[in-house]
């Protein structure tokens, strides 16, 4: 079995061990320790965590409360992006809208204005027929 690789043919899994310790010397940070620290050493293969402390089930949940915070507020900024587009894309259809019905304005005082002229040429015929 290759030391670094990842992926081998051959998978061992051990169990993992835990040892309790009390410490009162400095540690690694020069934090002095007097409690009881519990430290699981796990040998995965392919894993890249060899010592991992039991955490407390109020962390636990804390972390999966803000990670859910993160998703909502994730979730919510996708929607505000995507009710902006429909404002904007709303806007954009009524200001064309606009810009037709003011042409179709534009058209129809144009026809109006000829329809008068012709009516107003119109009028003296048929003079003929007053007696």
């Amino acid at each position: 079995m290759p030391l670094f690789n990842r992926h081998s043919t051959e998978t061992t899994r051990t169990p993992p061990q835990t040892t309790t310790t009390t410490s009162s010397s400095r540690g690694l940070f020069g934090k002095r320790s007097s409690t009881p620290e519990q430290v699981t050493t796990t040998s995965r293969s392919g894993g890249s965590r060899f010592f991992h402390r039991s955490e407390d089930p109020s962390i636990t949940a804390a972390r999966q409360r803000v990670a859910g915070a993160e998703a909502a507020e994730r979730d919510a900024d996708q929607a505000r992006f995507q009710a902006r587009a429909a404002v904007r894309n709303a806007r954009e259809q009524v200001k064309v809208l606009e810009r037709e019905a003011a042409e179709e304005a534009r058209l129809a005082k144009i026809k109006q204005n000829q329809a008068h002229s012709i009516s107003k040429r119109a009028k003296p015929l048929g003079r003929h027929d007053r007696v």
